[in-house]
């Protein structure tokens, strides 16, 4: 298994730094987001370090299709049932602050669209 002990999400997948986890399996882990944009935050991640999507190959696929599938019921969980969001930052000029592939579900009223 991939690993880069310099990486945050690396650190967190070990025990080193602590999470909010939700859903831990052999290959995904699924914590909450410590600066979160909505009231459901997810961040989904590889176990194994994948720098971005840039380095994404055909054999990752099982595991991002898994990943996707599994964001409805996390969400529904997590008491999010009008919809959310699901990013992918890519990169430094995509937005990615963290070099270890991760998705965002984010859910729940958004604040700006409240009277």
């Amino acid at each position: 298994m991939s690993h880069d002990p310099n990486c945050i999400f690396c650190k967190i997948v070990d025990g080193k730094i602590p999470s909010r986890k939700v859903y831990e399996d052999e290959e995904i882990l699924v914590f909450h987001d410590i600066a979160p944009w909505a009231p459901v935050h997810l961040l989904l991640i590889p176990k194994h370090h994948v720098p971005s999507m840039v380095e994404v190959t055909p054999s990752d696929a099982p595991l991002l299709g898994r990943m996707m599938t599994m964001i409805p019921e996390l969400m529904l969980a997590s008491g999010v049932t009008n919809g959310y969001r699901i990013m992918v930052n890519t990169g430094q000029d995509g937005g990615q602050e963290v070099a270890h592939l991760h998705l965002h579900a984010i859910g729940g009223p958004r604040p700006w669209a409240k009277g």
